[in-house]
């Protein structure tokens, strides 16, 4: 190796990753903004409640999808967050990634890492939003049916505390892991690189966004959301 190369081999090893930013101010929900059925959107489902983002449908289940969505677009990126589900709760939440809201249609097109306490298994799986796909895509199964021998081999995940949640999308590939363990690992470009996706603007850039289920009676928190661009 001659030394200029031996020089720009040694830069690349040092540079330093792109530095962490973080997506809430643990007081206000300032950058983000709810999404949902004009009649949904003003029921206060989402808040900033003691330094996290809280969400709580109990007692109130007469409600299409609502989405807490973030201003900022991104493309290659890790995320981090953590969450905390609740025994009272049965409801489904999830963290849409390169995620598109579209106005007319009232609907937010692109993929989803579930986010599911009452079945914790399911947490860290791909469910893709966009309107032409509505399946699980990772595992790839044809519609929203899912059982927990189609689910990861080993899971963790505290029922009465904080969960850590990472989610790596690079080019097609998606990367996740609850608490350490992987869940997700796969090149999902053939998907979120479709026709569909293309035509909706979403999959391979877009928001990020926290979901509450039609219907859903869901109490639920997330809390220390940080996010670096990969470049």
């Amino acid at each position: 190796m001659n030394r200029v190369a031996g020089l720009i081999f040694l830069f690349a090893a040092v540079a330093p990753a792109q530095p962490w930013q973080s997506l809430f101010d643990g007081r206000t929900l300032d950058g983000w903004r709810v999404e949902a059925k004009a009649t949904d959107k003003a029921k206060g489902f989402w808040r900033a409640v003691d330094g996290t983002i809280a969400c709580d449908s109990l007692g109130r289940p007469d409600h299409d999808y609502v989405w807490l969505i973030h201003e900022r677009e991104f493309g290659d990126f890790e995320l981090q967050l953590k969450v905390m589900g609740f025994k009272e709760s049965q409801g489904n939440s999830g963290v849409q990634v390169r995620s598109r809201w579209d106005a007319e249609m009232e609907w937010l097109n692109g993929p989803q890492v579930d986010v599911h306490p009452p079945a914790p298994w399911r947490t860290g799986l791909i469910y893709d939003e966009t309107r032409e796909t509505r399946r699980w895509i990772y595992p790839s199964l044809k519609n929203w049916e899912i059982a927990p021998e189609q689910g990861p081999k080993q899971w963790k995940w505290n029922a009465e505390g904080w969960n850590d949640i990472s989610i790596t999308c690079q080019g097609g590939r998606i990367k996740t892991s609850v608490n350490g363990v992987t869940i997700t690992d796969a090149d999902l470009g053939a998907v979120l690189n479709d026709e569909a996706h293309q035509k909706r603007r979403a999959g391979m850039s877009g928001h990020i966004a926290l979901q509450l289920h039609a219907k859903d009676q869901l109490k639920i928190r997330y809390k220390d959301i940080r996010i670096r661009e990969l470049r």
